[in-house]
């Protein structure tokens, strides 16, 4: 009886390891809706492929008086207010982060900056270590930063032991996204509408994050 309780027991534990889902955080910034959108898209993708999903944007750095001032900040900060505002404790419960931010002069903006620089705790105590990663962006022109913006926080993700989860160009939606395999960028007009067919893209990149992390867990 003790051989098989043990044999059961071991089988009933791999059976929950493999049921265990992929805990992913989708953390944003967004002035214009534009990349609260690409999260809601990346949250829609990652749960079709099983993920349990947080949806958080970084704290507003701005002065209130400049965001009320834009009506477009302002729709976008009413829109966005029952977000929940990302932690730390959030990047150490997830097995996966997909980040979407705008370019600013072809860098990430200082709201995730800072948010990114007041991990180092977790960086510091490895809990950084091999949590899959996966970044989006947006910008008023094709040739604006968008793989700039991309590559300076994957700079980041390198120091953090992260393993990077680009698309590449392992769908064709991509190439009908605007073919940039660092990760999904979408142009927005002067009347902030996306000029690209990004949700395909979107939920391509999410999917494969998912995949990619279901993948690291089976290794651990």
């Amino acid at each position: 009886m003790g051989f098989l309780s043990k044999l059961f027991g071991n089988s009933k534990i791999k059976e929950n390891e493999k049921m265990e889902k992929v805990k992913l955080a989708v953390i944003f910034y967004s002035m214009g809706g534009t990349n609260y959108q690409l999260a809601k898209w990346a949250e829609e993708g990652a749960r079709e492929a099983g993920a349990e999903v947080r949806v958080l944007k970084v704290e507003e750095l701005a002065p209130e008086s400049v965001v009320q001032g834009n009506e477009v900040w302002k729709a976008t900060t009413e829109a966005t207010k029952d977000v929940p505002v990302a932690k730390g404790d959030d990047i150490e419960w997830a097995d996966a982060v997909i980040f979407s931010v705008p370019t600013r002069f072809g860098n990430m903006p200082s709201q995730m900056k800072q948010f990114l620089d007041t991990q180092g705790g977790l960086w510091a105590t490895g809990k950084t270590v091999n949590k899959v990663v996966s970044a989006m962006t947006s910008a008023q022109n094709p040739h604006g930063g968008q793989e700039a913006t991309l590559l300076s926080l994957y700079t980041s993700m390198m120091h953090w032991g992260a393993i990077i989860a680009t698309p590449g160009y392992t769908d064709p939606v991509i190439f009908g996204a605007g073919g940039n395999p660092y990760g999904t960028s979408v142009t927005v007009n002067e009347d902030g509408k996306m000029i690209e067919d990004v949700e395909a893209a979107v939920k391509h990149q999410a999917k494969r994050t998912v995949t990619v992390a279901e993948w690291v867990k089976k290794g651990k």
